[in-house]
C-alpha cells in the first residue's frame, strides 16, 4: 500500500509543478515594461506605413501628472530620448478613483482620449504655435472635431513635482521648453509623428 501511496504523491507532485511551470497571463507591473510593450506596438503598427518609422511619442497616463510620462522615442534602438511632463484634461478627473483617470472621445467632455494620433500640421492659435492631431483609433476619432492639439502652457513645469499639474480642456499640453524640443522632431521629419496615449 505504501509504495501505491509514494507513486500517487509523485504523481500530483509532478502534475502541479508542470502547471507551475505554464506561462502566466502577461502582467505589466511597472511602467517600463508597460513602454517597452507599447513601443513593440507602435513598431507593429507602423510596419509598411507611411508615417516616421524612426521616431514616435508615448504618454502613459497611467503614470502621475506630477511625474514624467511623455516619452519621445528613438524606435531604432528602442530608446527613451527625452522625457517630460504633460497634463490631461480636466474632464478626466471627473469620477477618479484609486489615481485611475477616465477617458472619452466625446465632445465637451473635456477629457483626454486615449489611442493614436497623427501629429498634423503647425498652426498659430490661442497657446501660440501648436500641432494639430488626427485620431486614428475609435477611442480618439473625434481629435479633430474637438480641437484637440498639442500646445505649450506656461502652467506646466520643466521638473517633476510633488503636486499634479494643471489640467487641459483634453490637450496633450507640455511646457513651453519641452515643446520647442518636439518641434525640433516633428518639423525636421519628412513623414508625421505618431503619437500614442496609452493607460
Amino acid at each position: 500500500m505504501k509504495p501505491f501511496l509514494f507513486f500517487l504523491f509523485s504523481i500530483l507532485f509532478i502534475s502541479c509543478d508542470a502547471k507551475s511551470q505554464e506561462s502566466p497571463a502577461i502582467q505589466y507591473t511597472n511602467a517600463e515594461d508597460r513602454l517597452a510593450q507599447k513601443i513593440s506596438d507602435v513598431k507593429t503598427f507602423l510596419k509598411n506605413s507611411d508615417y516616421n518609422q524612426e521616431k514616435a511619442f508615448l504618454i502613459d497616463f497611467s503614470i502621475p501628472s506630477s511625474q514624467f510620462r511623455f516619452f519621445v522615442i528613438d524606435l531604432k534602438k528602442g530608446k527613451v530620448l527625452q522625457k517630460a511632463l504633460v497634463a490631461h484634461g480636466s474632464g478626466s478627473e471627473a469620477g477618479k478613483q484609486k489615481g485611475q483617470l477616465k477617458f472619452s472621445n466625446q465632445n465637451n467632455s473635456r477629457c483626454t482620449s486615449l489611442g493614436k494620433y497623427a501629429i498634423s500640421e503647425k498652426y498659430k492659435g490661442q497657446f501660440g504655435l501648436s500641432y494639430r492631431l488626427d485620431g486614428l483609433d475609435e477611442t480618439n476619432s473625434n481629435a479633430r472635431k474637438r480641437a484637440i492639439v498639442l500646445h505649450r502652457l506656461n502652467c506646466v513645469p520643466d521638473a517633476e513635482q510633488k503636486d499634479e499639474l494643471c489640467l487641459s480642456w483634453g490637450c496633450p499640453m507640455v511646457s513651453d521648453n519641452f515643446f520647442k524640443i518636439l518641434e525640433q522632431h516633428i518639423d525636421k521629419s519628412d513623414k508625421k509623428i505618431i503619437l500614442y496615449a496609452y493607460n
